[in-house]
């Protein structure tokens, strides 16, 4: 009989152990094992080279916290069963198996309208019809519908244990020290109150302040960094470009998997969407770049030459959107460059914005020493929270590198 009480050597937190038998099944299934081909980041590995980890990693860190999390939770009194302990472990393993190719930047293209989360939940329910019901307490924790509040904040809140290892591990991978907190401090700090909901003890505040400064920092200097930004916006364009190429008529080299999304309509997921979608990843999308490259539509060919052989366009940063009269003078400068007469194309202004931390949305609780809970940015001893409560934004102008040189 095969041994699947596992250990698994993890760069970030050292050995992981695999607890329970399901847990190791889950992992050994197609569709989680697909996440080994699903990057973390994105294409952030053109701006930080050692970003290369995959959703596959995190899933597993992020179950390891959630482990430690529980621990930490029983020695402090909490009652937690084994069923429950199963539950959770399996809900944040499973958090993203509903990822796509490139994640976040393709989410839409490829499903109209289908977010990761809503995929995740019809794959978990997927997996749960094959193990016999083995995961119905871990969809009722991943949906927020278990009557113990704290296994949902677990998984998703302001202060989870996704969050606690995509920092870190995005942190080492990038390297960008800003972005690394200290998780066993945090989850040492975490409680559950007689409500039942998740909080921290009082004493953890500055731990909780450095958490939330350093994934501001993280989203300012690596998510959002601002050829990250663009690299995002450029694989949105294309799979747009592609898309609307083939709505006219044009034969574009392309997986199966990938050929049948880009030719696919509005409509509500069928059995055949989930099945296509459970076979691709990130190679389906750089193969097709890797071909698009010569492909006789200048624009498509355009990015993603400029993704591929990583030859990006300028970017210009502002805190304030950018006037019209610049933006134009750079459409016509592409026009005259290039010889075409769609520039606009060419040219674009992201924004990215930011809300460090959250107070309406699930906020972080303190538990003061009277059994008296007080949220965060309310606590006397709080340094940065009240300063986190505001919305920056970021503009980013692209425009073609070949047009830098001329001036308006």
């Amino acid at each position: 009989m095969q041994n699947k009480l596992k250990i698994i050597n993890d760069p970030v937190h050292g050995f992981i152990r695999i607890p329970h038998e399901i847990l190791f099944d889950v992992i050994e299934h197609p569709y989680f094992q697909r996440l080994r081909r699903i990057g973390q980041t994105g294409l952030l590995n053109l701006i930080f080279p050692g970003a290369t980890h995959t959703r596959f990693h995190h899933a597993l860190g992020a179950m390891h916290l959630m482990f430690t999390a529980l621990e930490t939770l029983r020695q402090k009194g909490v009652k937690i069963t084994e069923e429950e302990e199963k539950g959770a472990m399996l809900a944040i393993l499973m958090h993203d198996i509903g990822h796509g190719p490139f994640s976040h930047a393709l989410e839409n293209m490829l499903m109209d309208d289908w977010h990761h989360e809503k995929l995740s939940l019809l794959l978990m329910n997927k997996l749960n019809e094959e193990f016999e019901g083995q995961l119905s307490v871990a969809i009722e924790m991943f949906q927020g519908k278990y009557h113990r509040k704290f296994f949902n904040q677990l998984i998703s809140s302001q202060l989870d244990v996704d969050r606690l290892d995509y920092l870190n591990r995005d942190s080492f991978f990038t390297g960008v020290s800003e972005g690394n907190i200290n998780t066993q401090r945090i989850i040492s700090m975490m409680n559950v109150c007689s409500e039942g909901e998740l909080v921290i003890d009082a004493k953890g505040v500055y731990s909780i302040e450095n958490f939330l400064t350093a994934r501001m920092f993280m989203y300012w200097q690596v998510y959002y960094h601002k050829t990250s930004a663009l690299a995002e916006f450029l694989l949105v364009k294309i799979l747009e470009r592609a898309k609307y190429l083939i709505s006219e008529g044009m034969d574009l080299p392309a997986g199966d998997n990938l050929k049948y999304f880009l030719n696919r309509g509005k409509s509500s997921a069928t059995d055949e969407d989930i099945y296509r979608f459970t076979q691709l990843d990130d190679n389906d999308i750089i193969h097709a770049m890797k071909s698009w490259q010569d492909s006789e539509d200048f624009i498509l060919s355009y990015w993603c030459k400029c993704v591929i052989q990583r030859n990006l366009p300028k970017t210009v940063i502002s805190t304030h959107p950018f006037k019209r009269q610049f933006i134009e003078e750079k459409i016509k400068n592409t026009n005259e460059f290039f010889g075409i007469n769609n520039g606009k194309e060419l040219v674009h202004e992201i924004k990215r914005k930011l809300l460090p931390y959250d107070t309406k949305k699930q906020p972080i609780y303190l538990l003061q020493k009277n059994g008296k809970k007080i949220r965060l940015e309310e606590s006397q001893d709080q340094l940065l929270s009240g300063l986190m409560v505001h919305k920056t934004a970021r503009y980013i102008l692209t425009f073609p590198r070949d047009i830098s040189h001329i001036i308006s």
